[in-house]
């Protein structure tokens, strides 16, 4: 919330109180007038000096007082501070409504009386304290505002710092990729540069949002399996598949792609005539299942390096779909199985 709303919903909030009391004090004044004629110049007088010593016995309170008691916590100091200024005011206020006033020769014996007294203490006594407890409201939903926008920039850099470590992850694959066709004086090099290119640009320009539509998700994994078909010459089969509409969908940017790095990495090997990979995208309404199958070599090296990857994915899916997700991997004799499911927006 901006602080230009914040200050507009206080303001409005506080206008809104005093429109209540002067409606609800207004109508207890003239009720004493009911049964003979309405002398309506000293009714508006009666209320108008209530409203204006309260309003100004809360404000002073309001704006000076209790800062210095939140931020210093010095206690004895404001309970002085505002004892002398409520005795101060309220003396004033009952000297203006019994000698300048003189709102009714009938009522002067209650004008000098210790309940009158008693009820402007008590009733002026509420009210600040009602003004002042408006102002802990305030505060706490301000720090409050306060602690959810640092948490949301923490988490926001966060997420950008986990996102950043995939591209030099897949750049990393992808030149490697690009080594071996060069070294390999394959015809593709070029296609592969081009395909690059068009990643780099979903990368660099599409993922810095939060969230962006599947298909352009989708799109950019389908030219990761082309780079990687490419690689291997079309000797092993790759199957990509997506059942449901994909259109209007959003998703998190680069949540894929470590799930499908991973397949190709530690499933997929020229000397291995039996690899494969399977990748399905299964989506109804707002729920996708994402599936990757793949072959093992027969001794896997440990997941030290990817291992990474895959923490960073786990976490940036904890920050964006909290409660959202549900991850599954199984680990079979020669396939290696992950789904993931998502609600998307």
């Amino acid at each position: 919330m901006s602080s230009t709303s914040q200050r507009t919903k206080v303001t409005l909030l506080h206008i809104s109180f005093w429109c209540v009391y002067l409606s609800v004090f207004l109508y207890q004044v003239s009720s004493f007038q009911r049964g003979r004629d309405m002398d309506w110049d000293k009714i508006l007088s009666i209320v108008s000096t209530q409203v204006i010593f309260v309003a100004l016995l809360s404000y002073i309170n309001y704006f000076f007082f209790l800062p210095g008691l939140i931020g210093k916590e010095n206690k004895w100091k404001y309970v002085i501070q505002f004892l002398v200024t409520f005795a101060v005011i309220i003396s004033l206020r009952i000297y203006f409504e019994r000698d300048i006033l003189n709102v009714s020769e009938n009522r002067e014996g209650y004008l000098y009386s210790t309940r009158f007294i008693v009820q402007v203490v008590t009733s002026n006594l509420f009210i600040v304290i009602f003004v002042g407890m408006l102002r802990f409201a305030e505060d706490w939903f301000e720090l409050e505002a306060r602690r959810k926008e640092i948490e949301h920039e923490k988490l926001a850099a966060e997420l950008n710092f986990l996102k950043a470590q995939i591209n030099p992850h897949f750049l990393f694959n992808t030149l490697n990729n690009l080594y071996y066709l060069a070294y390999s004086k394959s015809e593709n090099t070029a296609e592969v540069v081009a395909k690059l290119s068009q990643m780099m640009r979903y990368m660099i320009y599409d993922s810095n949002h939060p969230n962006v539509l599947l298909s352009k998700e989708i799109e950019y994994m389908q030219n990761y399996i082309s780079l990687e078909r490419l690689r291997l010459n079309d000797q092993i089969p790759i199957k990509f598949e997506v059942i449901g509409n994909a259109e209007n969908l959003r998703i998190t940017p680069l949540i894929f792609i470590t799930f499908l790095e991973n397949a190709f990495k530690h499933g997929v090997s020229n000397s291995n005539p039996k690899a494969w990979v399977n990748v399905t995208i299964q989506l109804q309404d707002k729920q996708c299942v994402y599936t990757v199958e793949n072959s093992l070599v027969e001794k896997p090296e440990s997941s030290e390096k990817s291992g990474i990857g895959l923490q960073n994915v786990k976490r940036r899916l904890d920050l964006s779909y909290p409660n959202q997700y549900k991850l599954i991997t199984e680990n079979k004799k020669n396939v290696y199985l992950i789904q993931l499911t998502l609600a998307l927006s």
